[in-house]
């Protein structure tokens, strides 16, 4: 299985995620760091229920990192955001690397 090289994975963020909503409001996971590499990049994307979001920020880190839409994540330099949508990309055979894509608020 080909992923992105670790150095290339420059970046920390830390990570909550999004467990559903309590009988006092959304409910989080414990927090978890994360390397990734992040780009900022303003983008148009679609959100969790299907309506056009502007993204400022995505990052991309290995397989297996958990970040369902509407998770905290932290990021380099105290900023806070909220996960409008987590893609897994699976390169299969083609030879591209597998890794998570997290567009962020």
């Amino acid at each position: 299985m080909l992923t992105i090289p670790a150095s290339m994975l420059i970046h920390l963020v830390t990570v909550e995620p999004y467990v559903g909503v309590g009988p006092s409001g959304p409910v989080y996971g414990p927090a978890v760091t994360v390397r990734c590499l992040k780009e900022d990049c303003t983008r148009l994307v679609r959100g969790p229920d299907g309506d056009e979001v502007v993204s400022s920020a995505t990052f991309y880190a290995l397989p297996g990192t958990v970040a369902p839409a509407k998770s905290r994540v932290r990021l380099p330099g105290g900023w806070r955001t909220t996960v409008i949508a987590f893609i897994d990309a699976d390169g299969g055979h083609l030879g591209t690397p597998n890794h998570v894509e997290v567009q962020l608020l």
